[in-house]
């Protein structure tokens, strides 16, 4: 009987790889959708059909009898998530627009759009294009408002396009390189420093023994010992794949931040395997850097009542480091907004968004706010302001990023609360920021946020891949984009509208999990990804190796078989 199932099993998945639909296996076919609970019960999210490359991996990992994987990751895929609309001429963009959202209002369900066209977009980088002007983005934005109509619609408006302005571009596209430049010329000094010192206790202890004095101190000059070469840390060994699908023992911790520092010992391989159904690495485990202040997940020190000096007053915020650099040098902090006329414009495109979008009646609009590990409150909070943001239902956080749910939970709640004093015509620059210490922050949120949250500007999260957080290299001499495809990360936390926090509307999959960041060169003249020693898929394109990786270190852990009932 167990052998039949597994020639029908087989037999269905080779039928599915040539017609693609949804497969009917024993073993896939229970793979649960996974907006099936009761977080999902208040709003019912849209899930758009999958890539049709994902489901040409799901048959073959069926095909060659790995169950547990082919049913996770269509899973995966029959999550609801974010669908995403750029490039595309009005008239196309206003018919997919139409279809989808038909589709959604059909299901009784709410769909998610990413709406990625603004001028200039991601700086030229891997995701580079959008419309040619003002006028014709205006014009793409009509026709996406067309389609919608009078339908329900949650909307991820431009994601980087405040976080990473025009202005900024020159300085993401080199503060990685200056950051290696600088590291080099140190390196080189110190070496030439050191040489100089030996050169010269060489001369000190020739003339000694020339004029029969001993060395100083009367010590013979001691024999320099070759330093002692460490030992290669010895990786785990891989999971098991038909185990489970839980993420390994070891794996970062949640709640590190962007910047966290790898734990000692523990090294990434320098490439991962080529072919997209062996297992995938173990993540490293992070702690945050001595640097900063402790992370939005790190629980506070108890405070003792009487036993604490009177606080000092409240201090200036240190800007949190820039993307894409990801350092923590001063000299690469945030930079200020230079009001040229390609950002200026990036403003003029994002409110006309919003104003057209708004005035849809059923329509969520969400503007971009980075994430924790990116811009101070200060730096991001004048950025909204400019772009609209009291016209907008709120802002999104971390969309295709890794940092923590508990970092974004508190970088949203700050945001939305300088949001709001500065409505009331408070400075923004006096505001609490992610660097303050936590009793430092509450206590500015004490004196200054509202205290009915249906007051404030709410937000979303995508939690489409941060099951495992930031990703940290170990190689510091090259540009890491630690954005882009990094190893070893897992699926986050579900989509769900029920949240828990009365300022989050939504933890949401934007990013589409299992597609390409870019071909992430990190530098170097390619073709290969030097982390994964493979030429990763462009842009938007199915990556079957971090597809399974997103699946395997899952947190919490990908549901793959309906349970019983009655058990």
């Amino acid at each position: 009987m167990r052998k039949r199932r597994k020639i029908i099993t087989v037999s269905t998945a080779v039928a599915a790889a040539a017609t693609l639909p949804l497969l009917m296996s024993p073993v896939v076919s229970a793979a649960v959708l996974e907006d099936d609970d009761e977080s999902s019960r208040m709003t019912r999210l849209y899930a758009p059909p999958p890539d049709r490359d994902s489901y040409r991996q799901v048959a073959r990992l069926a095909w060659r009898g790995d169950f547990r994987d082919s049913a996770g990751l269509l899973s995966m895929v029959r999550t609801p998530q974010a669908v995403w609309y750029g490039d595309e001429t009005p008239e196309q963009v206003e018919r997919l627009v139409r279809r989808t959202t038909r589709s959604a209002d059909w299901q009784g369900r709410l769909p998610v759009l990413a709406l990625y066209n603004v001028p200039g977009r991601d700086c030229g980088s891997y995701s580079s294009g959008g419309a040619d002007s003002l006028a014709e983005y205006e014009a793409w934005i009509d026709a996406v408002a067309a389609g919608i109509g009078d339908r329900e619609v949650l909307i991820i408006l431009e994601p980087d396009s405040l976080a990473l302005l025009p202005s900024d571009c020159a300085d993401a596209s080199n503060a990685a390189q200056t950051a290696v430049e600088q590291q080099t010329v140190i390196e080189e000094q110190t070496t030439a420093d050191e040489q100089t010192t030996a050169d010269e206790q060489t001369a000190a202890d020739g003339q000694s023994a020339a004029d029969g004095q001993p060395a100083a101190d009367g010590q013979p000059a001691a024999q320099e010992q070759p330093a002692a070469e460490e030992s290669p840390t010895e990786l785990p060994p891989l999971p098991d794949p038909g185990a489970s699908t839980a993420p390994p023992t070891g794996s970062a911790a949640p709640g590190t931040g962007q910047e966290a520092a790898q734990t000692p010992g523990q090294q990434l391989p320098d490439a991962l395997p080529a072919t997209s159904e062996t297992p995938a690495p173990k993540p490293p485990e992070v702690q945050e850097p001595a640097a900063l202040e402790p992370s939005a997940s790190q629980t506070p020190a108890p405070e003792q009542p009487g036993t604490l000096p009177e606080l000092p007053p409240l201090p200036t915020p240190d800007p949190v480091t820039p993307e894409p650099g990801n350092s923590l040098d001063p000299d690469e902090l945030d930079t200020p907004v230079v009001e040229d006329p390609e950002t200026a414009a990036r403003y003029s495109e994002i409110n006309y968004a919003v104003d057209v979008l708004t005035a849809l009646g059923q329509t969520s609009v969400y503007l971009d706010a980075g994430h924790a590990g990116w811009h101070s409150v200060s730096s991001i909070v004048p950025r909204l302001i400019k772009a609209g943001i009291d016209r907008a239902t709120g802002f999104a956080l971390n969309v295709s990023h890794y940092q923590t749910d508990p970092d974004s939970t508190w970088y949203g709640r700050l945001i939305s609360s300088c949001l709001a004093y500065a409505d009331e015509g408070g400075d923004p620059e006096k505001c609490a920021d992610q660097s303050w210490s936590r009793r430092h922050a509450r206590r500015w949120l004490r004196a200054h946020a509202p205290d009915d949250p249906a007051g404030m500007k709410h937000y979303v999260t995508d939690t489409s891949r941060n099951g495992q957080g930031p990703w940290t290299p170990r190689d510091r001499h090259i540009d890491a984009q630690s954005w882009c495809n990094p190893p070893g990360r897992g699926l986050g936390r579900r989509p769900t509208t029920h949240t828990g926090d009365a300022l989050m509307d939504a933890a949401l999959w934007v990013k589409t999990p299992g597609e390409s960041d870019g071909r992430c060169l990190r530098g170097t003249d390619g073709p290969l990804d030097p982390v994964r020693g493979t030429v990763n898929p462009e842009a938007g394109e199915w990556f079957p190796d971090q597809a399974l990786e997103l699946v395997r270190y899952a947190d919490p852990a990908v549901k793959v078989f309906r349970r019983t009932a009655g058990r």
